[in-house]
């Protein structure tokens, strides 16, 4: 990462990220103007997003506005402002004190993990509890301590106006160890981030024995790896085949923006597909806005979690330094990604996001065998990715298009889940995953942003689902079933849930287009039916993660409705979603949002531990008469020339060549 303020490439499009040159310069004029001094700190300084109006009606080579949207946190003073910087007139346009009591705290920075590590460990209760259970001082200093968001509980008129956090501990034998296959029962630090100091400890003086047996996963405490895995190539001799120009790419007829913030990392910006020589929009904005991760678990260190990645962490700031060859494969470009740390200094966020290109095996085939005409396109998609690390997880995030006009994202969860040892004679709440260690029960819950522009900003959504028929006169054979579809007309209409029973779908159309064949084009939102939040809906999780109580929204463009749990969710009784569609407002032929929610539940094994493979959950947007057919019918016929047979005896025959030699 290089920390510099140098001259950097102007931007060239009103969606660009802020370079370093503007962040560096953004954040001299609040200390300048607003005299921030040591104690002064930057959770967010990134680009302040133009008006929709502005970023459509802009041609290449206009001027246009450049802006920085600033969330400043004084440490000294506990205050918290919003600032937006014109930097074009190096000017502070608004300067808003935050009120953290209505609206929540700044998200928590990168530092203040290490502050909380340093707080709890100091703290002379904290140590006498640790003793109580066995642990001498030199354990101390190995134990490991995770940081926790604190959420809120409705009663804590001690902790009014408190920036909190809570502490957690496991035993490590050495630095090295699985922290995790250790959990240290019944003791929770609650921390004063501003202070410096524990103002409360939760000490159960439950009886329950720190998990011994060691889990490590360091490659040398695995041992010997398998043998005869052999070296897989992906490879692309002649290049790629997308095109890049500053922040846009253009590929196999897709056209979009690459962005990302603090908050959600990776963002697709206007992303759009070329089709009889004109660029049709679909997509305005996408991106992963938060995520919520409640728990099922009575204990002491349990019960309160419900984790907001995105709002109270950050997505973009956790993001991961890509590994060319284990994190991304083939021919790879990165982008990189200008940011700041906790202070506000800018750096370059290196390889934070990767893309290439991939197959996906078959795209269309027919083998007509009455005329011997053989024909097979192949699969291929473009993969926009980044993953972030938020302490025990790692979640990927995977932004797919293909070839036919279909547009994916892939949530990608591995890391090590959140460990309990087992109480003796007790049963625990969640799954075993080993003699002495259960995985509490959990859900985790992603709020998807797609602003949606289906062949223009006009655009309604379409619910369908399927019925039985009765059989009798009109269904004589018993074979014919119902399909229904209504458009729906207001937000309240639009709170919906996926039902599998019926294969419930829904179709955001543009009702100003006609289709060939007299419909509306649209797109097709093809749900996973995953349950939604268990929490009971009044409950601190239920109200906090109120975007997870259904799978769809739908609400008017708002450029203030950002983010699906609201502006801060941290410290926050709960905003967003519930709160912004109680106004009930027209969604039919408007500018609208369709906000997606998508997870899983999870319910740990065995196999989850010590580090859990990939678990896959995401949704899909389809053409549903976006096309006038088949959009990859004039894809070339090709053969990889560097397949081989295996040595197994088998011959092969068949062709994919479109002329069949």
């Amino acid at each position: 990462m290089t920390k510099t303020c140098g001259d950097t490439k102007p931007a060239l499009h009103p969606l660009d990220p802020l370079t370093l040159e503007e962040l560096c310069r953004a954040g001299d004029i609040l200390r300048r103007d607003k005299r921030l001094g040591e104690t002064a700190r930057f959770p967010y300084l990134m680009l302040n997003e133009p008006a929709k109006a502005e970023v459509l009606a802009h041609r290449p080579g206009q001027t246009f506005r450049r802006e920085a949207y600033a969330l400043v946190l004084d440490r000294a003073s506990e205050e918290t402002h919003e600032a937006i910087v014109d930097l074009g007139t190096n000017t502070i346009l608004s300067w808003t004190r935050l009120d953290i009591e209505a609206r929540g705290q700044a998200p928590i920075m990168i530092e203040e993990f290490d502050s909380c590590v340093d707080i709890v460990r100091a703290d002379p209760d904290w140590r006498a509890a640790v003793a109580r259970r066995g642990l001498s001082d030199a354990d101390i200093d190995r134990i490991q301590i995770d940081p926790w968001s604190f959420g809120h509980f409705g009663d804590e008129e001690k902790f009014r106006g408190k920036r909190l956090m809570r502490g957690v501990a496991f035993h490590r034998g050495k630095m090295t160890d699985n922290g995790y296959a250790h959990p240290i029962e019944g003791l929770v630090a609650i921390i004063d981030l501003n202070a410096g100091k524990v103002v409360e400890l939760l000490d159960d003086g439950a009886d329950v024995p720190v998990p011994q047996v060691l889990h490590n996963y360091d490659t040398p405490s695995l041992g010997a790896p398998r043998e005869g895995l052999k070296p897989l190539h992906i490879v692309q001799p002649e290049g790629v085949s997308f095109e890049i120009e500053g922040w846009n790419v253009r590929w196999q007829n897709w056209n979009f923006r690459v962005g990302f913030t603090p908050r959600e990392g990776l963002v697709l910006h206007q992303l759009g597909y070329e089709d009889k020589g004109r660029l049709r929009p679909i997509l305005y904005r996408a991106s992963v806005t938060d995520m919520g991760v409640p728990y099922s678990d009575n204990a002491l260190n349990h019960f309160w979690k419900c984790a907001f990645d995105g709002g109270e962490y950050g997505l973009g700031r956790l993001a991961n330094q890509l590994e060319l060859g284990c994190d991304c494969l083939g021919a790879i470009r990165y982008f990189d990604f200008p940011t700041v740390d906790d202070c506000g200094q800018p750096f370059t966020l290196k390889n934070a996001v990767c893309m290439h290109e991939e197959d996906y095996g078959t795209l269309w085939k027919h083998y007509e065998f009455r005329t011997g005409v053989y024909e097979l396109r192949r699969s291929r998609r473009l993969v926009i990715s980044f993953f972030c690390t938020v302490a025990n997880y790692d979640y990927g995030f995977y932004w797919y298009l293909y070839q036919d006009g279909t547009i994916q994202l892939e949530a990608k969860l591995t890391g090590i889940i959140q460990t309990a040892a087992v109480t003796p004679g007790k049963a625990p709440a969640g799954g075993l995953v080993t003699p002495e260690i259960y995985g509490p029960t959990h859900q985790h819950f992603f709020s998807a942003r797609l602003d949606m522009m289906v062949d223009g900003l006009r655009n309604s959504v379409v619910e369908t689902e399927f019925s039985p028929k009765p059989q009798g006169e009109d269904n004589v054979w018993g074979n014919v079933f119902n399909v229904s579809s209504r458009t729906l007309a207001t937000e309240s209409e639009a709170a919906r849930e996926a039902d599998g029973a019926r294969g419930r779908y829904w179709k955001i159309i543009n009702p100003n287009v006609t289709n060939s064949v007299g419909g509306h084009p649209g797109y097709k939102l093809v749900a996973e039916h995953n349950p939604v939040i268990l929490a009971q809906p009044e409950s601190p999780m239920g109200r906090r993660a109120g975007f997870a109580q259904k799978h769809l929204w739908v609400t008017p463009y708002d450029p203030q409705e950002r983010y699906g749990s609201g502006e801060f969710p941290n410290q926050n009784p709960g905003d967003g979603l519930p709160v912004w569609t109680q106004k009930d407002r027209a969604i039919e032929d408007e500018d609208i949002v369709v906000w997606h929610t998508f997870g899983h539940t999870h319910v740990c094994k065995p196999e989850d531990f010590p580090v859990m493979p990939v678990m896959y959950v995401g949704f899909k947007l389809m053409p549903n008469g976006f096309f006038d057919g088949n959009p990859a019918m004039d894809l070339p016929g090709a053969r990889d020339a560097r397949s081989v047979i295996a040595d197994d005896g088998r011959t092969a025959g068949g062709c994919c060549m479109a002329d069949g030699k």
